[in-house]
């Protein structure tokens, strides 16, 4: 088969011997046509070009000593040193239930699984982490292993249901263990939020605004269809409302108002609980508009389906609309999940020392001045990382439930 220009697009048009060869290929994708050639030249010198001042900059240039000084800070940000152990033993925990979670959901080592328990193993490979560290990332790689295979054993028939009970446990003992319990001078004394920062922040903030968010914001678009007109025109107006201002607006709001809703005496709430707050009522509302879609797709004849075997408006909406509409807006939340991790820099001007402003501390000690582009590399790095393995996350998901296919 040809194009109209007569450029060949399949492969039996090639000879035999460049059908599957890295030449076929290169013809095939690279160097079909005259255009097309002109494009990869263009294309190979840009990179070539971009990549050698990246890399004259990286090895010759930077100043890569902030990293490794300041590395602690990066990470847990002022969280007492004396009490990091508590934040690799959520990490031992994380690995544990990842692996539980895992065995008991998806039932085999595949190659994501493979992907997830080598993270810490390649971490491990970073030249300025510490034996110390090193070992603890070994540890971290053999709980997961450890909690998968101990979920085999476990004589467990609703594997969704303890899924779903082990993480719950885990977020109820990964608070504890952050948090603190007991009196200052006890085994572990409590450590205040506004102590925590940097990554750790980054990562809590968008965790608990994305797990709180979405169960407001679903809750919202059922609300915003509903058929109560006080119900529907409450939805309305917060979801119009939220939307319509910034979320920097909302943080301010949250740092200076949220106390003057609380009753007389309340004790006074942290800063960073405020702006977790924020964060919540601010993606609930994206979220609603963004689960209204995928309910208005739905076709009519599922709800005249449901009504026809008897299933009340409740259970129709539970067990057949809105776990079709969930399903086919997969891409879209997973978007605005990875855009709320990323939002959650802007707590920095409300003061809360999250992962950016750890980075505006470092460079404006007068011991690193002049290190802005090694410091915010490594920042987006990380900002990076994550996001792409919640990126990978949902093209999993998606391909596994058969998103897009009929």
């Amino acid at each position: 088969m040809t194009t109209a220009a007569g450029t060949p697009t399949d492969r039996s048009v090639l000879p035999v011997t460049e059908r599957y060869t890295l030449l076929g290929w290169l013809r095939r994708n690279l160097f079909s046509d005259l255009f097309n050639s002109l494009l990869t030249i263009v294309a190979v010198a840009s990179i070539f070009i971009v990549a050698r001042l990246i890399l004259r900059w990286a090895f010759n240039t930077a100043e890569w000593g902030v990293i490794p000084a300041n590395f602690n800070l990066i990470m847990r940000g002022q969280y007492p040193a004396i009490e990091a152990w508590r934040l690799w033993l959520v990490i031992y925990l994380l690995g544990t239930t990842v692996g539980l979670v895992w065995r008991l959901i998806v039932g085999q080592f595949n190659t994501t699984a493979r992907i997830l328990v080598a993270i810490p193993l390649v971490l491990m490979l970073i030249p300025f982490f510490s034996m110390g560290t090193r070992l603890y990332l070994m540890i971290t790689a053999v709980a997961s292993f450890a909690g998968y295979f101990i979920a085999g054993y476990l004589p467990i028939q609703h594997r969704g249901r303890a899924a779903s009970y082990f993480v719950m446990a885990y977020l109820v003992v990964m608070l504890i263990l952050l948090r603190g319990a007991g009196a200052d001078d006890g085994p572990m004394p409590p450590v205040q939020p506004i102590l925590w920062g940097g990554l750790l922040l980054s990562l809590l903030l968008a965790f608990f605004g994305i797990t709180l968010s979405f169960p407001l914001g679903v809750l919202l678009a059922l609300g915003r269809q509903s058929k109560l007109p006080a119900i529907r025109v409450m939805s309305v107006i917060y979801i119009e409302f939220i939307r319509g201002v910034p979320l920097i607006s909302l943080l301010f709001m949250g740092q200076i108002m949220l106390q003057l809703f609380l009753p007389d005496g309340f004790p006074l709430v942290d800063r960073v609980l405020r702006a977790l707050v924020a964060i919540t009522l601010f993606s609930a509302a994206y979220t609603a508009e963004n689960v209204r879609g995928g309910l208005q797709s739905i076709p009519r004849g599922q709800y005249e389906a449901a009504q026809a075997v008897g299933l009340s408006t409740y259970q129709s909406t539970i067990h057949i609309i809105l776990p079709q509409a969930l399903r086919a807006v997969i891409p879209v939340l997973v978007g605005q999940f990875i855009s709320l991790f990323k939002d959650t820099t802007l707590v920095a001007l409300v003061g809360i020392f999250d992962l950016l402003g750890i980075a505006r501390t470092i460079i404006a000690n007068p011991d690193w001045l002049g290190t802005q582009q090694e410091v915010f590399a490594v920042i987006a790095v990380l900002f990076w990382i994550f996001s792409y393995t919640m990126s990978f996350a949902s093209r999993r998901l998606e391909r596994r439930l058969g998103v897009g296919q009929r």
